[in-house]
């Protein structure tokens, strides 16, 4: 078998400007919404024509962040707490033989204007910036499967984790919220998803943290099921 060239067909913009932030599905944070942006010469009309009559979206993707070539036959999914291995083809890793993920989106428009054609979509798991190999419509009746069993993933994580903010960074969303309204439940569902490692959530309560959503750094600190932001600045 030959080896095969990819070439991407779109990016995608997100608020996630790093995989730190990332929620490790999507649809576990409704603000993180995406623009999916064709390239040329696929960014033409033609290519979308009758997309819009679709809810959902699959996107194939790369993982454009991770260090090729660092794969192995096992990972410790943060699901089960980094302390148990798994296949890693039993797994949704990013560490993989091929950097390539899949994703379920909700498409919410479609636009074609000045010779731009985007995709508005929902909640996304993916860096602001990955480069989309492939976009397929959903298909209900054909890729739902309503007795399917997900092994130790078969239930939405549930959210354990009480987020605070401080008296200034609370100061500064108001100053931020004409431009994101809804930044503050943004930030609180990133951090209730518990960003850090696995083998770091039972470890240095001290530490403080930082992500980077849209254009802000977001410091936070952990005590117990507590994490409270600390600071926030461009």
């Amino acid at each position: 078998m030959s080896d095969l060239t990819l070439t991407p067909v779109a990016i995608i913009r997100t608020p996630y400007k790093e995989k730190f932030s990332v929620p490790r599905q999507p649809d576990l944070v409704r603000d993180g919404t995406g623009v999916i942006e064709l390239l040329p010469p696929y960014n033409i009309p033609e290519t979308v024509r009758g997309l819009e009559q679709f809810s959902h979206l699959w996107l194939i993707f790369q993982f454009d962040r991770i260090e090729t070539g660092k794969w192995h036959p096992t990972v410790r999914p943060p699901r089960l707490g980094g302390n148990r291995r798994m296949g890693v083809f039993a797994t949704r890793s990013t560490h993989r033989p091929n950097p390539i993920g899949l994703s379920k989106v909700e498409l919410k428009k479609v636009e074609c204007k000045n010779g731009d054609v985007k995709l508005y979509v929902g909640a996304v798991d993916l860096v602001d910036g990955t480069p989309i190999f492939d976009i397929k419509p959903y298909i209900a009746y054909a890729d739902q499967a309503p007795d399917a069993v997900s092994g130790f993933a078969q239930h939405k994580p549930e959210t354990r984790l009480t987020v605070i903010f401080t008296q200034e960074v609370q100061t500064i969303l108001a100053q931020i919220e004409p431009k994101y309204p809804f930044i503050k439940r943004f930030i609180t569902e990133v951090l209730q998803q518990d960003p850090r490692p696995a083998y770091h959530q039972e470890k240095r309560p001290d530490r403080i943290y930082g992500i980077t959503l849209y254009d802000y750094n977001i410091r936070f600190q952990f005590d117990g099921n507590i994490v409270k932001v600390v600071d926030i600045f461009r």
